[in-house]
């Protein structure tokens, strides 16, 4: 499918309103900026601040957010020690108040080339490494190499909004194509060679997938390097959660398929250090073959990087020794913590009669629910539901719309195991308060002929 508005924003023309204004001057900057507009439509904080203006400010119980990617907010997943002695050693030295330089940077790159090449079966150097102020602007360098008019970008659904929003601000045209739940959430290849045309230049995935916590397998990942090559795409790596899984499937970088396509890797400390503030990502050009290169990309990549300012250099100086002192023992504890709550959230998820989750999170903290409207009474779709939810419940989840998914919901799961009960026992009271009259009905008719069954088979 094609996403809505995606390189379609059209001109405003000049209003007299714009004209008029006190003395009949006309204001020249009256004329908004529609590709801005447009890309913000695609913003979780725009759905998530209309559902905090519903919350009761005066309610007696506490706000539970399973609605963000912050487990930075519940104590048991505060970051290793040594990454904050690391930052603080940074600070305290003094050799970091200045701009960043390539004394500052190098550094920090070749530890990060060093850190991504331990899971690749060849070598990255400091130059294959972009350093970026967090995952975010990784997005945002990315798509504005590649966002031209008449290119066209296959993204999936549902997917993380901000790849979106930054491809239609460079008013690429968006092609949209399904990851299907019953499948594990896997992509549709046959969707993808369909999407594709001699207009299509890359192709994004995002594994651990956020916002559906699945794992793609080696197998499935080769099947999308051997298409994306096939049709002569780059692949959009975003690995954000690499290394966050606690299931049956191991984590797979798309860099070790760089001899087939090549590849580009967007990564952050962020969530694997539970550091989302430290502003620190990067793009890592996975490419041995030097397509890139001879493409003049990384020349692009270079160019745009010159424009923008990076990561804080307090934290650039600390990366080398984050990257080589962090326990083994605090990823440990993070991947065990991160699994006991998966297993709270599907178990409970599964005693909610209005909510199915097709497929048990295995990474990332984040899983997909279908919402069957049917079965409640007085809810229209899922913003509904979450608008009330959170103004009766103080529980704030956020809708499936915000990400493509009408009457889907995405949550959170990366909080304390008691806070987090707790969030899905006010959800639970909230789905049996509005119940249909019908279902309730069809509730109490099975409850009063279980007897029976019950005594005819003894």
């Amino acid at each position: 499918s094609v996403s809505p508005l995606a390189g379609h924003i059209p001109q405003t023309p000049v209003t007299p309103a714009m004209e008029g204004g006190r003395g009949g001057k006309r204001w020249r900057f009256a004329t908004p900026n529609l590709a801005v507009a447009a890309a913000g439509e695609r913003s979780i904080q725009r759905y998530l601040l209309q559902l905090h203006a519903c919350l009761d400010e005066n309610g007696p119980r506490p706000v539970i957010p399973l609605s963000h990617g912050d487990p930075s907010s519940s104590a048991c997943f505060r970051t290793a020690p040594e990454a904050e002695e690391a930052v603080a050693a940074a600070v305290r030295s003094g050799d970091y108040n200045g701009y960043s330089s390539p004394a500052t940077s190098l550094p920090a790159r070749r530890a990060i080339a060093e850190y991504l090449s331990c899971d690749l079966p060849y070598k990255l150097c400091t130059d294959d490494i972009f350093l970026t102020s967090g995952g975010t602007q990784a997005i945002e360098i990315v798509m504005s190499v590649f966002g031209q008019p008449g290119a066209n970008i296959l993204l999936p659904k549902p997917g993380y909004p901000k790849h979106e929003a930054h491809a239609v601000f460079h008013r690429m045209e968006v092609r949209l194509y399904d990851l299907v739940p019953e499948r594990g959430w896997e992509i549709n290849v046959e969707a993808v060679e369909a999407l594709a045309d001699e207009n299509t230049v890359a192709i994004v995935i995002t594994n651990p997938n956020n916002p559906c916590g699945n794992v793609y397998t080696y197998e499935h990942l080769s099947k999308i390097a051997d298409t994306a090559s096939k049709f002569g795409l780059l692949v959009i790596a975003d690995e954000v959660y690499g290394h966050l899984v606690y299931g049956s499937t191991p984590f797979v970088p798309m860099g070790v398929f760089g001899e087939t396509v090549p590849v580009l890797t967007l990564g952050a400390i962020s969530k694997r250090w539970v550091v989302p503030g430290w502003r620190f990502g990067w793009i890592a050009i996975c490419d041995p073959k030097g397509i890139l290169k001879e493409t003049k990309v990384v020349d692009s990549l270079r160019s745009f990087r010159n424009l923008t300012t990076g990561p804080a250099t307090f934290i650039q100086g600390a990366i080398p020794h984050i990257m080589k002192n962090t326990n083994d023992e605090f990823f440990r504890k993070t991947l065990e913590l991160l699994k006991e709550t998966a297993e709270i959230c599907f178990g409970e998820i599964k005693e909610i009669k209005c909510i199915t989750c097709p497929h048990k999170p295995e990474g990332s903290f984040f899983m997909m629910v279908k919402l069957d409207i049917s079965q409640l009474s007085d809810i229209c779709d899922d913003i509904d539901f979450c608008s009330k939810l959170v103004k009766e419940e103080s529980v704030v989840l956020l809708p499936g719309r915000a990400l493509g998914m009408e009457n889907w919901l995405r949550i959170t799961f990366a909080l304390d195991p008691p806070r987090l009960k707790q969030g899905l026992e006010r959800v639970k009271s909230f789905c049996r308060r509005h119940q249909s009259h019908a279902n309730m009905l069809n509730i109490s008719a099975s409850a009063k002929v279980e007897p029976h069954f019950g005594m005819s088979k003894s």
